[in-house]
């Protein structure tokens, strides 16, 4: 799925599909967040920045591998997100940007493994 998202983004920014490419970098970064681990505090203190770490892999950070189900529960949450914010741009007037975000939100429902 995210091969095909990254793909797909590519493919919106060309075609300069605003919508597209908002809902999947979003999106994107949403799982790229997910993944990430809880960094352990600093061993020990560098010679400039106190608790910097030094070394080659210095600057990686550790992610976790997310299963579909994670995936699908992220999606879930930036689609409802999505649909929740719509709601609150209609019921102030603001129809253009709650249509905005309910095609954000079909774009996404688009990746979803049952889709």
């Amino acid at each position: 799925m995210l091969t095909t998202m990254r793909a797909d983004l590519t493919t919106a920014l060309k075609a300069r599909d605003r919508v597209t490419a908002a809902a999947l970098r979003s999106a994107l970064a949403a799982f790229d967040n997910a993944s990430a681990v809880e960094a352990a505090p600093a061993a020990g203190s560098g010679e400039h920045v106190a608790g910097a770490a030094t070394g080659v892999g210095a600057a990686e950070a550790e992610r976790r591998s997310l299963s579909r189900d994670d995936l699908d529960a992220v999606l879930d949450e930036e689609i409802r997100e999505r649909s929740a914010a719509a709601e609150v741009y209609a019921q102030a007037g603001r129809a253009a940007d709650a249509e905005r975000l309910r095609a954000e939100a079909a774009v996404l429902a688009r990746y979803r493994s049952d889709a």
